[in-house]
C-alpha cells in the first residue's frame, strides 16, 4: 500500500509542477490528467510499486511486466478454467520476461491445440512483450485468431487496444475499444468500464488533435 501511495503522490506532484512551475494552460489540464491516469493504469498492469528500488532496475523490469501480463490475462479466465501444461510452462518463462522462449512454447502447443483461445491470447501478448510493447504483425495475427475462436470474449480486443495505447497509438486504441464497445451487449459486465476508457481517449484526442 505504501508503494501505491508514493506513486499517487508523485502523480499529484507532477500535475502541480505542470500547472504552477511550467504554467500549463487550463485547457491542457484534462489532457495532462488523462495521460497521468493512463500511465497509472499501465503501471498497475506492468509495474510492481511494492518492490524496492535497485541499481539494476532495468534488468528486473521485464520479469515484473511479464508477471503483470500473465496475471492480467489469467484474471479473465478464472481459476476453474483448465490450463494445459504448455501454457503453464510458457507462463513461467513469460513471468521472467523471457518472451521469446514463451512464444516458442506457445507455438508448439497451439499446433496441437489450434482452438485454444487463451493460448492464442498468451502468444499475442508474449510477441508484443518480446517486441518491447510493439504490436507486430505476428502478434496482431494471434489476437485475430483468439477473437475468431470466441468473438463474444472481450479479452483479445481489450488487450490489443491496451497494447496500442501503451505504444502511443491513441487513435488506434480508441478505434479498437470503440468497436468492442459497439459489439458488447448492454448488460456486459465490462461495458461501463470500457465506455469510460473510450470517453477518456476521446477527451485526450479532442485536447490534442496531433496525437496518433
Amino acid at each position: 500500500m505504501a508503494g501505491w501511495i508514493a506513486v499517487l503522490a508523485l502523480a499529484l506532484v507532477a500535475f502541480a509542477i505542470a500547472a504552477t512551475v511550467l504554467r500549463l494552460p487550463r485547457e491542457g489540464y484534462a489532457l495532462f490528467g488523462s495521460v497521468l491516469l493512463f500511465g497509472l493504469a499501465g503501471y498497475a498492469w506492468q509495474g510492481s510499486p511494492e518492490q524496492p528500488g535497485s541499481p539494476k532496475a532495468a534488468q528486473v523490469q521485464e520479469p515484473r511486466s511479464g508477471e503483470g501480463m500473465v496475471e492480467a490475462r489469467r484474471s479473465l479466465f478464472g481459476e476453474n478454467t483448465p490450463t494445459p501444461n504448455y501454457l503453464l510452462t510458457s507462463d513461467a518463462f513469460a513471468r521472467r520476461g523471457q518472451f521469446d522462449d514463451a512464444a516458442g512454447l506457445l507455438r508448439r502447443g497451439l499446433n496441437e491445440n489450434p482452438d485454444h483461445l487463451e493460448g492464442w491470447l498468451a502468444l499475442a501478448m508474449a510477441l508484443t512483450g518480446h517486441a518491447d510493447g510493439t504490436v507486430t504483425p505476428a502478434a496482431e495475427h494471434a489476437f485475430d485468431r483468439a477473437r475468431a475462436i470466441d468473438p463474444a470474449n472481450p479479452a483479445s480486443d481489450f488487450f490489443l487496444g491496451f497494447a496500442f495505447l501503451q505504444s502511443g497509438q491513441i487513435r488506434r486504441a480508441r478505434s479498437i475499444w470503440a468497436d468492442l464497445l459497439e459489439r458488447s451487449p448492454d448488460d456486459a459486465p465490462w461495458r461501463e468500464d470500457l465506455a469510460a476508457r473510450v470517453g477518456q481517449l476521446d477527451q485526450m484526442i479532442a485536447n490534442a488533435p496531433m496525437l496518433q
